[in-house]
């Protein structure tokens, strides 16, 4: 059954990544974005469009709206640490007036873009949802109160919500694909080599307790990520906040990455040393096992290979 969508951030890399497979199921698709990190030509075509800020939602929702996967956010670590009030004032004043919009509209359904980063240095590998959860950055702790703020919304006010926590997002689909500024995710960088973009890649760290000695992280394909947005929709249910990661379950190295985009490519990619950043874990691989049985996800694109394909072949159209 078709329904009618709002996704904020929808023109950002993850939110026009949903948006796009929303409109391929069938379903009317509004996009809310104050294109301050997205970009105009990352709204999918078939989407409506309206540039405005999340704190103004409530000029535009209404009973109609079957949903609201929520996406918009700030949502760079170096810079939450530096500017913590902005990503407060966004990440989470945003949110709680989103969910104030929704309550006064009567729209009872909201996926959110939660992240991995709630679980800050983690305690067992791989790191499921009953874990600790102890940010160590301000954009890590934004998110978990949002995750927090949700979670009392639905016991009060019977909200229908489920908090996706993704690990590392990468990979391209269509049209839609990274292209963050300033960049800062290690698939996008490394490819930056391999244009001639950028001169060599930064490896922070070659000591860690792994098999190459460099982080190891769990890299899950968008589209992947987008297919279980759809599925969040449809298990909401009225009164109740399911938290899920979505993760492969497996990680590939720092080394790794480079040596596949280096495959992939046909490119060389010159790698420097650097000192290790702080607050960085050896290992970050997500347990999935409550998205495959209380959504029925199973990411389908688990080779490194094909995400670095697939973003190496946006990041050629995109120059």
């Amino acid at each position: 059954m078709s329904g009618k969508y709002l996704v904020t951030g929808g023109a950002g890399y993850v939110g026009s990544v949903v948006a796009q497979h929303l409109i391929e199921a069938g379903h009317e698709v509004t996009v809310l974005d104050n294109l301050s990190t997205g970009f105009r030509e990352g709204v999918p075509a078939g989407a409506a469009f309206i540039e405005g800020d999340i704190r103004d939602a409530a000029k535009w929702l209404d009973p109609s709206y079957d949903a609201v996967l929520h996406f918009a956010a700030f949502s760079q670590v170096g810079e939450s640490v530096a500017k913590p009030e902005k990503y407060w004032d966004n990440n989470v004043g945003g949110t709680m007036a989103l969910l104030a919009a929704m309550r006064d509209a009567g729209v009872r359904r909201l996926v959110f873009s939660s992240t991995a980063a709630t679980y800050g240095e983690p305690v067992s590998t791989p790191i499921t949802e009953t874990d600790p959860t102890a940010p160590t950055s301000p954009y890590g702790a934004s998110k978990l109160a949002v995750d927090h703020m949700i979670t009392g919304e639905a016991a009060a006010h019977g909200l229908a919500a489920v908090s996706l926590r993704y690990f590392n997002v990468a990979g391209a689909y269509g049209e839609h694909g990274e292209r963050h500024d300033p960049e800062s995710h290690l698939i996008p960088l490394v490819l930056q080599v391999a244009q001639g973009r950028r001169e060599a890649i930064s490896v922070f760290g070659d000591d860690y307790a792994t098999e190459d000695g460099t982080c190891v992280r769990d890299y899950i394909h968008v589209a992947d990520l987008a297919e279980a947005h759809l599925l969040a929709v449809d298990a909401a249910t009225p009164g109740e906040h399911l938290i899920c990661n979505l993760g492969n379950g497996n990680g590939f190295s720092v080394r790794q990455v480079i040596e596949t985009v280096r495959r992939v490519t046909g490119h060389p990619v010159p790698e420097v040393s650097a000192p290790r950043r702080d607050g960085d874990p050896a290992v970050l691989v997500a347990s999935a096992a409550t998205a495959r049985e209380k959504l029925g996800w199973r990411p389908s694109r688990a080779d490194l290979a094909g995400i670095v394909a697939d973003a190496w072949a946006f990041a050629q159209r995109k120059g």
